[in-house]
C-alpha cells in the first residue's frame, strides 16, 4: 500500500518532469493545462482534472474564456482555481492591449483579432464594444458600449458619435460577439454598420472595421466588403 508521503514524492517528481518538459518546449497543450493547475492546486494530483477539463473545452483558450460562474460548476474546480484561471485570462487581454496601445492597429491586425477573441470569447450574452483610434490608428480607448441577451444587444449610434468626439478620435472599430458559434454578420449587424459609418462620415471620422467574434472565428466587415466608405 502506497503511503501519503510516497504519493507526494511521486507527484513532486512528476511535476518536476512537467516543468522541465515545458522549459524544453516539449509539452502538449493538455500537459500545459496540467502544469498550470499544479500552481492553483499544489497539494493534489491534477492529472485527471486537467484531462477532464481539456476534453470538455477542447483548448486552454476556451477554458480561460469561460465565465467564473460556469468554471466553478466543474467538479474539482473551486473558487481559488477559477480565480487563478481568470487572472491568466486577464493577463492575456492586457498583453494584447499593450501592443495596440503602442503601434497602429494595422501593423499587426492579427493581434487586434486575438485581443477581440480574448475580450469576447466565451461570453454567453452579446456585448458591443467600441475601440477609439487616433489619427495614426493607435488605440485611444476601448469601451463596453452595451450588453444584452444571447442573441441581441442595443446599439446607440448617437452615443458612439458623442464618445468619438470626446476622445477626438479619427476612426473607430466596432466589435461584438455572437454567443452561438460560427455565425457571421446578420442583416441587422450590417444595417448597424452602415448606420454608424454614415453618422461618422459627416464628422470626418472613419469606421475602420466592424469585427465579430463567434466561437473560434472572427469575421471582419472590412474584409467582407461590408463597409462602403473611404477610410480616413
Amino acid at each position: 500500500m502506497i503511503k501519503d508521503y510516497e504519493v507526494k514524492f511521486l507527484q513532486c517528481g512528476h511535476r518536476d518532469r512537467l516543468r522541465k518538459k515545458f522549459l524544453d518546449g516539449q509539452l502538449a497543450e493538455y500537459e500545459i493545462l496540467e502544469l498550470l493547475l499544479t500552481y492553483a492546486i499544489p497539494r493534489r494530483d491534477v492529472r485527471l482534472l486537467s484531462r477532464q477539463l481539456y476534453k470538455k473545452y477542447g483548448s486552454i483558450h476556451r477554458l480561460l474564456s469561460e465565465s467564473f460562474e460556469l468554471l466553478v460548476q466543474n467538479p474539482g474546480v473551486k473558487e481559488n482555481t477559477a480565480t487563478f484561471l481568470k487572472v491568466l485570462h486577464k493577463l492575456m487581454e492586457l498583453d494584447y492591449r499593450c501592443v495596440l496601445d503602442d503601434k497602429p492597429i494595422f501593423h499587426n491586425y492579427e493581434k487586434l483579432e486575438h485581443y477581440c477573441k480574448v475580450l469576447l470569447g466565451g461570453k454567453t450574452t452579446e456585448e458591443f464594444h467600441v475601440l477609439y483610434l487616433d489619427a495614426k490608428y493607435k488605440l485611444i480607448a476601448e469601451e463596453l458600449h452595451s450588453s444584452g441577451t444571447v442573441d441581441w444587444t442595443a446599439v446607440y449610434t448617437r452615443e458612439i458619435v458623442k464618445r468619438a468626439l470626446e476622445f477626438n478620435a479619427r476612426s473607430i472599430v466596432l466589435v461584438h460577439n455572437h454567443p452561438i458559434p460560427n455565425t457571421s454578420f446578420s442583416m441587422q449587424d450590417i444595417a448597424i454598420t452602415d448606420e454608424v459609418a454614415n453618422a461618422l462620415r459627416g464628422l470626418e471620422i472613419g469606421l475602420y472595421d466592424h469585427l465579430l467574434v463567434s466561437g473560434d472565428l472572427i469575421f471582419s466587415a472590412r474584409n467582407l466588403n461590408l463597409i462602403h466608405q473611404k477610410l480616413q
